[in-house]
């Protein structure tokens, strides 16, 4: 009797010590994928304006023109992107 309860006791421990690694190992932190964009910087000329941006770990830079309309507001907005060498 004692060899079959301590043999029972074995595999519920196995069977929750499993149940608890498949629990975890699907529980993972989530990556932040945001790229942190850095200002490298600004131009203006007439009624436009330049802003150019520079994201260090994938070597990727962005320039935007905006134009301004009548009343101050965004006339058009035209953003191109490169990556650096």
């Amino acid at each position: 009797m004692r060899i079959s309860r301590s043999i029972l006791a074995a595999v519920a421990a196995t069977v929750a010590v499993t149940a608890v690694y498949v629990a975890l190992s699907t529980a993972r932190s989530q990556i932040n994928a945001n790229p942190s964009w850095v200002a490298m910087g600004v131009a203006a000329s007439g009624n436009s304006s330049t802003a150019w941006f520079h994201e260090p770990s994938t070597r990727q830079a962005v320039a935007c023109r905006a134009v301004e309309g009548p009343g101050g507001t965004i006339a058009s907005l035209h953003c191109v992107t490169g990556r650096l060498p």
